[in-house]
């Protein structure tokens, strides 16, 4: 194993590359504001004639999370498609209906039923769980559930979890997401179905969608990941077998504060398989 070097700019990694799954949150925008060079940078790679297909955990559908890009000032043109992991959830409750679900989540993720009617029950009552967040994520941790998940365990339900991110940026800080809560509970002992990165259906999706823009098939050589979550974007992408150029501004910021370059020891103690490349944020 060699050292990694941070590159500056993503035209450095990009010859030979047809189509980047780039993850959203840390990478396009930190929740509330977008990175313009980020945007930018995915713009050019389209206009050079690849293709970008936006992959994120987020437990809505693909066109509500079109609509905060768009709040955020991030443009229809700087992307090809997104495949959420909402949409994967839905796709488990259509293919499930008439049993009841205890919803676990805010109601900002309600767009996630849109269309589905599905069986809403409390937990007693309920056949399987769909866990979308924290009800209160700016002051909750996964602990605040753990009343909840033994119960949960008691009667060996299904959680299915819309956002298997542990933490992700909003501003400046750091906030719960699903995974922990999944996390939590699969500790416990309670059987989990995970939808998002890292597991393979959402990138499966997302090349299928990349096969139809591009009218082919895609050799996965000719393909980027671009993330800042060592257990989500970086695992993901090993698993299927593509490379990854990982973002530091995200949420391992302050582990790499002032290096410029990482030793095979360290490489291996941060990541274990190594992204391509390192970068601090996104920009061509």
């Amino acid at each position: 194993m060699t050292a990694l070097h941070f590159i500056e700019r993503l035209r450095e990694l990009v010859e030979g590359v047809d189509v980047v799954l780039s993850d959203i949150w840390g990478v396009v925008h930190n929740g509330l504001e977008s990175f313009p060079e980020a945007c930018e940078a995915l713009h050019t790679f389209r206009s050079r004639g690849g293709t970008v297909i936006l992959i994120t955990n987020a437990p809505r559908p693909a066109d509500s999370v079109q609509r905060q890009l768009q709040k955020l000032g991030v443009a229809d043109d700087t992307y090809d498609a997104i495949v959420s992991s909402g949409d994967l959830t839905r796709h488990y409750v259509a293919e499930h209906p008439g049993r009841k679900l205890f919803w676990l989540g805010p109601e900002r993720d309600s767009s996630i039923y849109r269309g589905l009617d599905p069986v809403l029950a409390p937990l007693p009552e309920a056949d399987y769980i769909v866990c979308t967040g924290l009800y209160g994520d700016e002051t909750e941790s996964a602990e605040d559930y753990r009343g909840m998940m033994m119960q949960a365990h008691e009667r060996n339900l299904t959680l299915i979890c819309a956002n298997p991110d542990i933490v992700v940026e909003r501003g400046d800080r750091l906030i719960y997401c699903a995974g922990a809560i999944a996390e939590l509970y699969r500790e416990l002992g309670g059987p989990v179905i995970f939808y998002g990165k890292p597991h393979r259906p959402i990138y499966e999706e997302a090349m299928v969608l990349a096969a139809r823009r591009r009218g082919r098939a895609v050799d996965l050589k000719r393909v980027l990941a671009i993330g800042d979550s060592v257990r989500t974007d970086l695992a993901g992408a090993h698993g299927f077998g593509i490379d990854c150029l990982f973002v530091t501004r995200g949420i391992h910021s302050e582990e790499f504060e002032g290096i410029d370059q990482l030793d095979p020891a360290s490489v291996k103690e941060l990541f274990g398989h190594p992204p391509k490349a390192l970068i601090r944020e996104l920009r061509w």
